[in-house]
């Protein structure tokens, strides 16, 4: 069976992130899964944005100048739905404002927008019942700790939502992601969800939940994870290592231990214009991914170019 190719933040490798035109063009790309992720604004909406902040990703500071917190950031906390709503977004840039990825569509002058989870999970039904294919969905909840001291049970509320259009049983066409191990185990063992679990493994100087990432890339770690969720999406740069003698790229064999406890394995995030250290084009990296470290699925930035190398495969 191939591996699952799931748009990290839509087509965001050809349209600004989280936005429905990103979203509509990765299901017209052939991916599998539509990625959202999920912070809350002020009126206890949900919107579908991959930081607790604004400032990256639109005009926010143009629109709203004097509704930055002491840190000079934007938290979509402090904003009302509506409000949201009425900025543009754009392609992410640094704290300087200066483009992540430079070679990326300049989409300044355009009118993309932000969205709430609802009119994402509209759209994702609208395609899967009026499309050539259904899609499914992989919703993370983002710092559900943070949220907390917010004021706001952001886990609930994503279930609950979830819950209204059918994603409810662990049949759904549906993954739900979070960083948070502790979280999870909640989401699972104290609120019941049925949905097929992923836990998120990145560093651990990435997130200030108390999560031991390191801990779980070990085999004891990854047993202990079995019990509470159904896979792992790693960072792909943990999957590998180089020779230092020359430079050999080899299997670090954290996909293998994972197998063994019956986790599938979705590392993230996989781009043609940021390539790990070691591949030298978006092929090679592809190659490894699938037939040395034989992943189950995978975020990318660029659905059809996976899509692509995926087909041409099976008909070889």
């Amino acid at each position: 069976m191939r591996p699952v190719v799931i748009a990290h933040r839509g087509a965001s490798g050809h349209l600004p992130e989280h936005t429905l035109p990103s979203k509509a063009l990765a299901y017209a790309m052939g991916a599998d899964y539509l990625e959202q992720d999920i912070v809350a604004t002020r009126d206890d909406r949900l919107i579908v944005v991959h930081d607790i902040h604004l400032d990256r990703v639109t005009n926010v500071a143009e629109c709203f100048p004097g509704r930055a917190r002491d840190d000079g950031r934007f938290y979509a906390r402090d904003f009302d739905l509506v409000e949201i709503e009425s900025l543009r977004a754009h392609e992410r840039t640094d704290e300087k404002g200066k483009p992540v990825f430079p070679a990326r569509f300049p989409s300044a002058g355009e009118d993309f927008r932000l969205h709430s989870l609802e009119r994402e999970l509209d759209l994702v039904a609208y395609l899967s019942e009026h499309g050539t294919r259904p899609v499914g969905i992989y919703p993370e909840i983002k710092h559900p700790g943070w949220h907390r001291k917010e004021g706001v049970d952001i886990s609930l509320l994503v279930l609950e939502t979830l819950a209204r259009y059918g994603y409810e049983s662990h049949a759904a066409t549906a993954y739900l992601q979070c960083f948070d191990e502790h979280e999870l185990r909640r989401i699972r063992h104290q609120l019941g969800c049925r949905l097929k679990l992923v836990q998120l493994i990145g560093e651990d100087n990435w997130t200030p939940e108390p999560t031991d990432f390191a801990a779980m890339r070990k085999k004891r770690g990854l047993e202990t994870l079995a019990s509470t969720v159904d896979g792992v999406g790693p960072w792909f740069n943990r999957l590998y290592k180089t020779r230092r003698r020359d430079g050999r790229i080899r299997d670090s064999g954290f996909v293998a231990r994972a197998h063994d406890e019956g986790l599938v394995v979705h590392p993230f995030t996989f781009r043609s214009d940021a390539l790990p250290p070691g591949f030298t084009d978006f092929e090679m990296l592809l190659e490894f991914a699938v037939d040395t470290l034989a992943i189950d699925g995978f975020f990318t930035d660029f659905p059809a170019a996976a899509v692509r190398f995926l087909k041409d495969r099976k008909t070889t």
